[in-house]
């Protein structure tokens, strides 16, 4: 069994746990299952905006600890104000070290578009991101089958949620749905971590021409983010880039401004 059976293997008890202890009804009597929410698609497609979504996350299975101690509250907020599009918060607990609340205190303070992070394999879930405040979902390809993800795409979109599908390889592209969604090339491999920017190289002709494009992991420099735009990509994930440094919004800061001053030469 690799890590990412593991990990889906703990989700579902997980998930079963949770539903035992958390009614839906009472996931509906949040405070943010009625609010409005802000729509990721846009804010990638702004022009004013650098198509940055940056990550929340304390630890991860192929790195191990990055960043235990930083604080969501003041890290997402500073990636806000240093121009990030949008934020992606993990959720996950036993891996990854995160948890709802994490994202619901990122929620208090931010305006900006947040994409809950987590395995979703359960509609619960879904209301779950709801609840607490997400505008986004994360599916996975790679541990979904097709009907589950248009079936979780169709009831995200009911919920006002959009939906951020993550593939990977060419197999999952026969997987991606009629319904709307956002389009995430993942350069790492779930069940062998490594990471190749390539991988978002490679796919970008294969994806739906009309679809909002993200590139999701490997990237570390100004440079592949000029690479990327260029070949037609809208947004671009970045997570460890920024965590693993001792102020992860000031290294996000500084990512940006290389980012428009690199625009600004081009011009």
């Amino acid at each position: 069994m690799n890590i990412l059976e593991k990990i889906i293997k703990q989700k579902r008890e997980e998930v079963e746990e949770r539903k035992a202890l958390v009614p839906i009804a009472l996931l509906e009597k949040s405070l943010y299952f009625d609010s409005p929410t802000v729509s990721l698609k846009e804010y990638l497609l702004r022009e004013d905006k650098s198509g940055v979504i940056a990550e929340f996350k304390r630890k991860s299975p192929s790195k191990g600890n990055i960043n235990l101690y930083s604080k969501v509250d003041e890290v997402t907020l500073g990636y806000m104000q240093s121009g990030a599009s949008a934020l992606s918060v993990l959720t996950d607990q036993q891996y990854f070290g995160g948890s709802d609340k994490d994202l619901m205190k990122a929620r208090k303070l931010n305006y900006c578009p947040i994409l809950r992070k987590d395995f979703i394999i359960d509609e619960y879930q879904i209301l779950e991101a709801r609840s607490i405040g997400a505008d986004a979902i994360l599916l996975i390809a790679n541990v979904l089958s097709a009907e589950e993800i248009q079936r979780f795409s169709a009831q995200a979109k009911k919920l006002n949620l959009e939906v951020l599908l993550e593939v990977h390889n060419e197999n999952e592209l026969d997987k991606i749905p009629a319904t709307d969604v956002l389009i995430g090339v993942n350069n790492r491999n779930l069940e062998t971590f490594e990471v190749s920017l390539q991988n978002s190289i490679d796919l970008f002709e294969k994806l739906p021409i009309d679809s909002v494009k993200v590139a999701e992991s490997g990237i570390k420099t100004p440079e592949d983010i000029t690479l990327l735009k260029e070949i037609g990509y809208n947004g671009f994930l970045i997570g460890e880039q920024f965590m693993k440094t001792p102020n992860p919004s000031h290294a996000c800061r500084l990512f940006i401004e290389a980012i428009q001053n690199r625009q600004q030469v081009a011009i």
